[in-house]
């Protein structure tokens, strides 16, 4: 069974833009916070986002049928967001606005207030992680995606996945257990 976007990349590789702007539509909120959190929150979000998806319509002919085009967006997104940081070196971190967690909309004002409290901390552990730590635990516990997806992405074996997401885990844990003094929901 095909993935709904492969026809609608077929008809943007044959130069349809608004095959293409279709899939730009469908997945750009995801490419945005997946750039916003990979970077740590800074401003360039938007502006990364827009050369992901330029990037991509001048690369679509070398999309492969076999490769999700989600997971190609997201190696053209991450590729994007390295350069866009060793060219302006590692400046402070900047928080990531509500907005941009993962919060039950229908929860109670207390539980809205402890799910935001946890997931503020959760990512500022996060964002003062490694950069190649943070890349593998977005896209893999926030995108979704696969050790085989991760290591295309990556561009690295799926036994070098396995290792380096226990390694970012591991660093996270420590991290909290550190700020927190024990372990998570002591």
């Amino acid at each position: 069974m095909n993935n709904p976007d492969d026809e609608l990349v077929r008809q943007a590789q044959s130069g349809d833009r608004q095959a293409f702007g279709t899939l730009v539509r469908r997945h750009q909120a995801r490419v945005f916070h997946f750039v916003r959190r990979l970077q740590g929150g800074g401003d360039e979000a938007l502006d990364i986002s827009q050369e992901t998806f330029l990037k991509a319509w001048l690369a679509l002919e070398r999309w492969r049928p076999e490769a999700r085009f989600h997971t190609w967006l997201l190696q053209i997104a991450r590729n994007t967001t390295i350069d866009t940081l060793r060219r302006r070196q590692r400046q402070p971190l900047k928080p990531l606005e509500s907005d941009d967690l993962l919060i039950d909309p229908g929860a109670s004002p207390l539980r809205h207030l402890e799910n935001t409290q946890r997931l503020t901390h959760l990512e500022q552990h996060l964002a003062h992680l490694a950069l190649e730590h943070r890349e593998i635990l977005l896209l893999r516990e926030v995108e979704g995606l696969s050790y085989i997806e991760l290591a295309e992405t990556l561009g690295v074996s799926e036994g070098t996945v396995k290792s380096r997401l226990a390694r970012a885990r591991e660093a996270l844990l420590a991290r909290y257990r550190h700020a927190t003094g024990g372990l998570p929901h002591d």
